[in-house]
This record gives structure tokens, sequence and C-alpha cells, in this order.
């Protein structure tokens, strides 16, 4: 059968931004003739995300993904249903999804690598189990739960980076939810601010590309910082840093402002804000959500009640059609979507 694929046509270099040409759309052909253990997918929708930049580079730099191969096809966060299957847990029909989908419309994958999943549990909307009810609000709800130390009547403020992203507008919810009463999104237009307070509830937003951050940070935080869910990294972090209360938290989810330069990850921080985490006794711990995972099938229960019952609510931007992952990866990358980017695939 002839199927569509997207393979990493070239690398942007470690201090290079992404563009869609470094993404190059193949037809190719695929047996249907499964060996034991192999399912045959269609897949439904593709994720892109930021971690994804690092596997653009021959050396991801972190030691939980590997790079993508030049002339190969790529992979990701994935969700499809079994057109046919040699693998017993695996039946016709049945929607899967896996961290390691391949860019294909069509795919033969390895049974177990594969997690069946309901569609009952997000209304349908089998997209929700590559962001809000998947690896994105686990990695939402367990960085605020194991590194934020957000306590009910404490009255704690919540300072969220890249919040109109697909984690940050999670991770905010789930502050509020979980006891602080003041939750800031810091994000990039008016149009992602105005969806931040009206629609899913935050109590301010400041956008960085038009307001001074420190003077918007002071007034929407009176009492300070106590939480602070960075997503971003770079100058916004150290406005936010700047402001924190002594015995705060740093929840270290992501650095996308820096994922474009050949610095370590974490980046590191200037002599001034490394005094500042020392001399309020700061905590600034990296989250791997990997790392977790023990904790994943109750916390996805949870953030799939959530939504349900419209506590969270999820933003998307979907995109349509393979030929589109190039740019949807690049749009992303440059704060072109709200909420988790989609690719959808087929019906």
């Amino acid at each position: 059968m002839q199927v569509q694929r997207v393979v990493l046509n070239s690398r942007p270099g470690k201090n290079g931004a992404p563009v869609a040409e470094n993404f190059r759309l193949e037809e190719t052909t695929l047996s249907r003739d499964l060996k034991d253990g192999e399912v045959l997918v269609r897949t439904l929708c593709l994720s892109v995300d930021p971690y994804m930049r690092c596997r653009m580079n021959e050396d991801t730099g972190v030691d939980y993904v590997t790079p993508w191969q030049l002339c190969e096809c790529v992979d990701g966060g994935g969700v499809g249903v079994v057109e046919s299957s040699r693998c017993s847990p695996c039946s016709e029909g049945d929607v899967v999804t896996s961290f390691n989908w391949p860019w294909q419309t069509y795919a033969v994958m390895n049974g177990s690598a594969l997690q069946k999943v309901d569609p009952k549990l997000v209304d349908g909307r089998v997209s929700y189990f590559l962001g809000a009810v998947g690896i994105t609000g686990l990695t939402a709800l367990l960085g605020v739960r194991e590194k934020g130390n957000v306590t009910k009547g404490a009255g704690q403020t919540m300072v969220v980076s890249g919040a109109a992203g697909a984690c940050g507008s999670i991770a905010g919810q789930i502050g509020s939810l979980d006891g602080c009463v003041r939750v800031v999104g810091i994000c990039g237009s008016d149009e992602k601010c105005r969806a931040l307070v009206d629609d899913l509830g935050f109590s301010s937003a400041i956008n960085y590309r038009r307001e001074d951050v420190p003077a918007r940070l002071t007034e929407c935080c009176p009492d300070g910082i106590d939480v602070y869910f960075d997503n971003v990294g770079g100058a916004i972090s150290d406005a936010v840093i700047t402001q924190m209360n002594s015995g705060s938290h740093v929840i270290l989810c992501g650095q996308i402002s820096q994922y474009n330069k050949d610095v370590p990850y974490p980046p590191p921080l200037s002599e001034e804000i490394k005094e500042t985490l020392r001399r309020k006794n700061i905590t600034r711990e990296r989250f791997t959500v990997l790392n977790y995972m023990n904790k994943a099938e109750a916390a996805l229960c949870e953030l799939s009640q959530r939504v349900q019952s419209g506590q969270i609510k999820v933003l998307e931007t979907v995109v349509n059609g393979i030929e589109n992952m190039g740019d949807a990866f690049c749009s992303m990358m440059t704060g072109g979507n709200i909420g988790k980017q989609i690719i959808k695939i087929s019906e």
C-alpha cells in the first residue's frame, strides 16, 4: 500500500532556528503482511512539541531522547486506529497511542509499544491523548505536584511562562485547582492573554512582546511569587525569579527560548540570578516527567475526570494534513499555537 511519511531532510544546526525545509514529505510502499506481534495502524493525529528541537541535532544533549536520523522517518507522540493485528492485546478498531509514533499516514508497529486508550475518556476527542490527557497533561500535573509545593490555604501566587502553550495552559489550571489564589500567565500575544483569562480562568496575563514584564509582574503579583512553572528560560525567567519570595519554588519544565542555542540543558544562569536563588533559598529543580511514570495511571485518570467535568479546559491549534508537519512544528516553536499543536492526519 502507498503511504506518505515525513523524514528529516536536514539539520538546522545547534544555533539555528528550524525551518519547514528541514523536513521532507515522501511517498513509500508499506506491506500489509504482518509478523507475529505486529500491528498495522492508521494515523489519526500527531503531535509536535518543543523537546523535538533537541532531536534535530546530532546530539540531543539529554539522555532520555535520541536524535532523529537524516533521511529517516521522524517520530513523536501519535494516536491512531488498528487496521489489522497479529498482536493478541490489539484488535481491529482499537484506538492506540505511542510516544514514538512514526510521522506516516499508515505504519506497521510492534504491538508491545502501543498503549490502548478508550475514546470515551476524552468524549471522543482522541487528540487529547497527546495533550491534556497524555504526556503533556502528566507533565503539568506532576510538575506542579512534585516540585511546586502548592498548599491549599497558603494564599500562594503562581506564575507560568509559555502559559498559552500545551503544558503551561494546563499547569496554570492545576495551580488554581490545587489552591493557588493567584495564577499569572506570561505569553506572546493579546489573543493568548484573553484566552488565558477568559477561557482558562487565569487571574491575569502578561504579553511579553509589548508589555514591561517586571513592572507587570509587580502589579499582578503584589504579594510576590511563590511558585514559578518555567517553560521558557532566558530573560523572562530572570524577571520572574527576581520577584520570587523566600522559600519559593521554580519548576524547571522547559527552556524553549534557549533551544536554538548551543548551550547545555538546563542553560546556565547569570551570577546575579544564582545569587538571588541562594539568598532567598529558592529551589529550582529540573522536572522530567519520565521519572514519575509510576504515578501516571492515577494522574491520567484524574486529568480525564477533570477534563470531562470542565474543571480543566483544553485549548488546541489543529492543522490538517501530514504535508503540513514541518510548518506546524516551526509555527509551534515560534509561538504560533494556542494550546496543544495537533496535526490531524485522518478521520
